[in-house]
């Protein structure tokens, strides 16, 4: 008798990847195991999409590394509205507008904005790591200064750019749960905007995706993430007309010259 499951000659590549890859079939369709997995696959993407950040943990987190963080929301009301007007994401409830105008906030180098996103999970567990590494970064250098941080829930990428221009900052920088994927639900996006304002576009962002352990990890993404603020602030500007070379650099040097990037 045949076994009931046929394998992949590349069956083992799986264990480099969490791409479904190398499954190996059953008659004409995948084997039982793996459709179990592509289901719990999909209920924890639809979890991580509706499960409510918890605010609390977060603001004590930032407090214990010696920030003073604030809190605001979106105008959507409630995760439904989040989901079906993504127009209402984008923008400050009336309530944090006032919160933030009435701070006065002195003009500094960056603003930081914790969004919840559409991964709660993702902000839960990436969001530390990585501003703990960025913070160290930008003490160690110096000359950086930040307006007190803010965690927005139901809030989308522009949302941060009406917070940044609210807090007086020149750059502002939004940490946010991406779109959960069938392999990561838990992934970070940081998005930056260089003299933030309620209507820029899209191309002038730039984004650092993936981040998460199994992805980008946060302290490399904190590496990606200064190396870009620095070119940001020298040249006053984000977006398509600021690339990330950090990566050519590191493939064109030459041994002495790549442990000195790599070490910076």
């Amino acid at each position: 008798m045949k076994p009931p499951v046929t394998d992949q000659p590349w069956a083992s590549l799986r264990r480099y990847t969490a791409a479904r890859i190398g499954l190996g079939r059953a008659g004409v369709s995948v084997p039982t195991s793996a459709h179990l997995a592509f289901q719990q696959a999909h209920a924890e993407a639809r979890d991580a999409v509706h499960a409510p950040l918890d605010v609390g943990a977060l603001l004590a987190g930032l407090r214990a590394l010696g920030e003073a963080p604030l809190q605001v929301q979106s105008q959507a009301v409630d995760r439904a509205s989040y989901l079906q007007r993504p127009d209402l994401g984008r923008r400050l409830a009336a309530a944090s507008v006032t919160v933030l105008m009435g701070l006065n906030a002195p003009a500094t180098d960056l603003a930081f904005i914790l969004a919840d996103g559409l991964s709660a999970l993702a902000l839960q567990r990436q969001a530390l790591p990585l501003f703990t590494a960025l913070r160290e970064r930008l003490l160690l250098e110096g000359g950086w200064t930040w307006a007190p941080l803010v965690v927005a829930t139901q809030a989308r990428v522009a949302l941060g750019d009406e917070a940044g221009a609210l807090l007086n900052a020149r750059c502002v920088v939004v940490l946010i749960g991406e779109r959960p994927g069938l392999s990561a639900p838990d992934s970070l996006g940081a998005y930056f905007s260089w003299a933030p304002r309620v209507g820029l576009a899209d191309a002038q962002r730039n984004c650092i995706s993936n981040i998460r352990p199994e992805g980008l990890a946060p302290a490399a993404a904190a590496a990606k993430l200064h190396a870009l603020l620095r070119e940001a602030r020298t040249r006053q500007l984000s977006g398509i007309e600021l690339k990330d070379e950090q990566d050519d650099q590191v493939l064109s040097a030459s041994p002495a010259s790549l442990m000195r990037l790599l070490g910076g």
